[in-house]
Parts: structure tokens; C-alpha cells; sequence
């Protein structure tokens, strides 16, 4: 039968055989391996991002099963010892006799008889105020410079 849109005489019929194949074009190959494999890759992934932790309804628990116990028994003896007297306490005593001599200097006769002024007092370091009995010093008292103040805050040889 011929075709109705097509010049041309039909095929015999049965088709006749093709010469031997030859193999296919590296491009053919790879038409198919590629979305084999990503295939494969995909297929991985979704399995592998499953819940690990997950169970499934066909899983069940297992009873848990009686195991013996083990008990552990330590047994350990004690001795007492005699715990040693304490040594005699030697006590040596010495006696010492402390005599403290003081020496006054003599005042200058000022020829009035009364005590010296004193706004006129200087100090010529904290030591000898302190060995005066007069720090901490403030400021407006006698004794007080600023040489004796190191802090400037209006107390001197106060530490």
C-alpha cells in the first residue's frame, strides 16, 4: 500500500535487516549514564536523610528480660593501736630586768618663762612628727607644710 501524503513506493515488507551495528557514539553513551546517575544520587540522598532515630510500625520493642544481680560484699578488719603519750613540756623561765634611763634636754631660757610659740614648729619629715606625737597634721595647724603633704589633701603624714 503506498502512503496517501508521500510519493514514494512503501518498504517491503518484512523490513529488511540493518548491516551489523557498530558501537554507539561516546555522546549516545552518555546520554544515558548521566541521568542514570544522578538518578542513583538522588534516590541516595533521600534515603539517607531519613530519621535514624525514627521507628517504623513493624518494629517492636523487646520486653526486657530478667538478668541476675550482682551483689559484692567487702569485709575488712580493723586493729586498734595504742596511741602514744604525749612527751614532757620543758619550760625554761628567764627573768630580765628592764631599766630605761630618759635624758631631758634643757630648755633654751626664752627669759618670759612660758612655753615657746607654737605656730613657729617645723618638721623636717613625717618621722619627726610622728616622733613628736603630732600626725597626722591638717591643714591651718602648727607644723603643717606642704612638703609633709604628698597627697595634697590637706592631711600630712597621714599614712
Amino acid at each position: 500500500m503506498a502512503n496517501p501524503y508521500n510519493n514514494q513506493p512503501a518498504p517491503p515488507w518484512p523490513p529488511t535487516p540493518t548491516p551489523a551495528s557498530r558501537p554507539a557514539p561516546k555522546w549516545a553513551r552518555k546520554r544515558y549514564v548521566l541521568p542514570a546517575l544522578a538518578l542513583a544520587l538522588f534516590l541516595g540522598v533521600g534515603i539517607g536523610s531519613g530519621d535514624p532515630d525514627k521507628t517504623t510500625s513493624d518494629a517492636k520493642p523487646a520486653a526486657a528480660k530478667p538478668q541476675p544481680t550482682v551483689t559484692v560484699t567487702a569485709t575488712t578488719t580493723a586493729t586498734a593501736t595504742a596511741e602514744p603519750e604525749p612527751a614532757a613540756t620543758v619550760t625554761a623561765t628567764k627573768t630580765v630586768k628592764v631599766t630605761r634611763t630618759v635624758t631631758a634636754q634643757a630648755e633654751a631660757d626664752t627669759g618670759s618663762g612660758s612655753d615657746p610659740d607654737p605656730d613657729n614648729v617645723y618638721y623636717a619629715n613625717c618621722s619627726e612628727a610622728r616622733a613628736a606625737g603630732a600626725a597626722p597634721i591638717h591643714r591651718g595647724e602648727p607644723g603643717y607644710a606642704s612638703h609633709l603633704d604628698r597627697d595634697d589633701d590637706g592631711v600630712a603624714c597621714d599614712s
